[in-house]
């Protein structure tokens, strides 16, 4: 089988590590990255024997695969350029800012016949991978994603920034269509919402609080998981789970059994990428697509249309 060529669009932050790991993962070469700074593309080209490109337009006529980590904003209109290209492209989450920016890349990459997959990057959390055959049907789930400030990500809110991880790992326990949505939030350090919280009731019964903070003094990844028989705690900060269940015992009340997880190493981000090039070798739907990014940003939305809702309210 060829070797795959792949290019990564935006090799800041988050982009820098998609361009290691392409140059790590067998069947694949790193062809080239490009940046808006030729500076910054032209450094971490030179890491990893790689080419600098001046614009994506150049380095997409040298690859079959290309990561998208630019900034929010510009998620839609730089997968679209790719998909347009025929190029099988990664976008990082949320998938775009706008749903129909979504769903219309969704199409795009169905006409094409490109694999589209989106960056929700705790999908392929060790310990999420870990516990994902102990969650069956959870009546309550709450999710806690916190952080420090840093400008870099202020482009958007704080729930497609932070929340829309846990929206989409929610959406992965197959809940049901969504039937009420209440919020509320705030900003404090930018010019959009830097706190939010949200109650999101399935049409199933399952009821999802999830609070993300962007100005938070300590760093918190943790997930609750309520289900009929037992109970769940995923932290994915430490990559550590606990499942307590209830053990009746025959005339007397009902004890606690405690079984404790610790995931191991792997970096999410490097299974992702495997992910990614594996759908594209077998031609298969990626592990976390488009239309699961769409779907995520859909709920996003409606949990800002309640935030803005509970807003007017407090206005009068």
């Amino acid at each position: 089988m060829k070797k795959l060529r792949a290019g990564v669009i935006g090799v800041g932050h988050l982009g820098q590590h998609h361009a290691r790991l392409y140059a790590s993962i067998p069947g694949v070469t790193l062809a080239g990255v490009t940046d808006q700074s030729f500076e910054r593309a032209q450094e971490i080209a030179g890491r990893h024997a790689a080419q600098a490109y001046p614009n994506p337009e150049d380095l997409l006529n040298d690859v079959d695969l290309v990561s998208v980590a630019v900034p929010t904003s510009s998620h839609y209109a730089v997968a679209k350029q790719c998909l347009e290209a025929g190029k099988h492209v990664l976008v990082e989450k949320p998938i775009a800012v706008q749903p129909a920016e979504a769903h219309e890349l969704v199409a795009l990459a169905k006409m094409k016949d490109c694999r589209l997959q989106v960056g929700h990057s705790e999908r392929f959390n060790p310990i999420m991978r870990l516990m994902r055959s102990h969650i069956q049907r959870p009546a309550f789930i709450e999710g806690h994603r916190q952080g420090s400030y840093s400008p870099r990500g202020t482009d958007v809110d704080v729930v497609l920034d932070l929340m829309i991880h846990d929206l989409d790992l929610v959406l992965s326990f197959n809940p049901g269509p969504v039937e009420e949505v209440r919020a509320s939030g705030m900003a404090v350090l930018s010019p959009t919402i830097d706190i939010a919280q949200a109650r999101i009731q399935f049409r199933g019964g399952c009821v999802a609080n999830l609070t993300a903070s962007r100005i938070s003094t300590n760093k918190m990844r943790r997930l609750r998981l309520f289900q009929r028989e037992n109970y769940l705690s995923i932290d994915f900060q430490t990559r550590q789970a606990v499942i307590v269940r209830r053990r009746a015992l025959s005339g007397a009340p009902p004890e606690l059994d405690t079984e404790s997880f610790q995931g191991n190493a792997d970096e999410p981000l490097k299974l992702q990428l495997e992910s990614f090039v594996q759908a594209i070798q077998n031609g298969s739907r990626p592990e976390v697509s488009g239309e699961n990014g769409a779907a995520a940003l859909e709920v996003a939305h409606q949990v800002l249309a309640a935030v803005a809702e509970h807003a007017a309210r407090q206005s009068f």
